[in-house]
């Protein structure tokens, strides 16, 4: 073959093999070239809790972790335990001002700033964890909830639940109702308010103090959720007895808190992780407690923690004082009366439930 030919076919041959390498790269090419690339949000969570603090702290982490694994990065979240960005008492006003996108907290922390939230996390002898979420989920406590929130441009969803808590530590023994009076005790919510109707001063402080103050006398008594954080908290070793039941607290929803405009920035997509990994967390943390309440039960038992129980005369004389500090409470907006009114209704209905069901079966066991 001449120089020149061989030159051509070469040449040929070269092309050829272009075209087929281009079209091999648009078949290779991603779905998505020529797309813009997907916007990616990160968000910091301020919360109510001390770093990695069992079910609270570590379940606000959970939450944020499935977050930035369901979307794949898209969204993520740094935690920030208490005191880290913002106090724990000032979470509601972090997130309403948008110093952070989303918080970790109890609604009635923020009592002095909206009245009403009280409501969403406890009342005295109220609802119990499942009666609360169906109360929330199905029976319009969402959108009450909803309604409280939204001058401050805050998007409220349940996010953990202790379930029933104990009725707290104390360095003496209530055996009457007279006890109470002049008693010292770190009590948030209406439950503190009700003690002080019967002769107690309420005292409201985050999580991380009360030890401190137990052991130092600043305070008498205090309660805080249950045998889980209360053992590693150590408070068996700042009080003599441990109290049952937790008459103020027969739940406590642990709240996420969004800022609306944040919220509201979010694809359709990623806004649906949220909802539904605030459902998950709900769900997952009840259950770490309802576990790691009954191990730690009996840890505290090998302490030698003094159990008692409060008398039937001071549960009535409490219960009393509940209704009237409720529907006192209730009466002073209308959404609080609105919000009282729904609840008390279902909470007639759940009661008559339970007495045929999980009140039954708790009696034969």
């Amino acid at each position: 073959m001449k120089r020149r030919e061989l030159i051509g076919a070469a040449g040929l041959g070269l092309a050829a093999l272009g075209l087929s390498a281009c079209k091999q790269e648009e078949q290779q090419a991603p779905a998505s070239a020529g797309k813009p690339e997907q916007q990616r949000f990160e968000w910091k969570m301020v919360t109510a809790w001390p770093k990695n603090f069992p079910a609270l702290g570590t379940g606000a982490q959970r939450f944020a972790d499935i977050v930035t694994r369901m979307s794949g990065g898209r969204l993520s979240i740094k935690v920030f335990a208490g005191g880290e960005l913002v106090p724990p008492m000032e979470v509601f006003d972090a997130v309403s001002r948008g110093t952070a996108e989303i918080g970790h907290g109890a609604a009635y922390y923020w009592k002095g700033k909206v009245a009403a939230a009280t409501f969403f996390t406890t009342v005295p002898f109220g609802l119990s964890a499942q009666e609360m979420n169906a109360w929330l989920h199905k029976g319009g406590g969402q959108a009450l909830w909803d309604e409280a929130y939204a001058p401050f441009g805050v998007k409220p969803f349940a996010c953990g639940n202790s379930g029933m808590q104990m009725g707290g530590w104390f360095n003496k023994r209530i055996d009457k109702v007279e006890d109470l009076a002049g008693l010292k005790i770190r009590m948030p919510g209406l439950g503190g308010e009700v003690l002080a109707k019967l002769g107690a001063t309420p005292v409201i402080m985050p999580g991380s103090e009360i030890f401190t103050a137990l052991q130092t006398g600043a305070i008498d008594a205090t309660e805080w959720i249950g045998p889980y954080n209360d053992l590693a908290f150590g408070l068996h070793k700042a009080a003599s007895y441990y109290y049952a039941p937790g008459w103020q607290e027969p739940q406590a929803v642990l709240e996420l808190l969004i800022n609306q405009t944040a919220l509201n920035q979010l694809p359709d997509d990623l806004a649906a992780i949220v909802v539904e990994a605030a459902r998950s967390c709900n769900a997952d943390m009840l259950d770490d407690f309802t576990f790691n309440n009954a191990q730690a039960l009996q840890s505290l038992k090998t302490e030698g923690v003094e159990f008692a129980q409060f008398p039937d005369e001071v549960i009535k004389a409490l219960r009393t004082a509940s209704e009237e500090v409720l529907d006192d409470f209730a009466a002073q907006s209308d959404l609080g009366s609105r919000i009282w009114a729904s609840m008390k209704a279902f909470r007639a209905q759940a009661s008559e439930l339970s007495a045929l069901t999980e009140q039954q079966l708790y009696n034969w066991r």
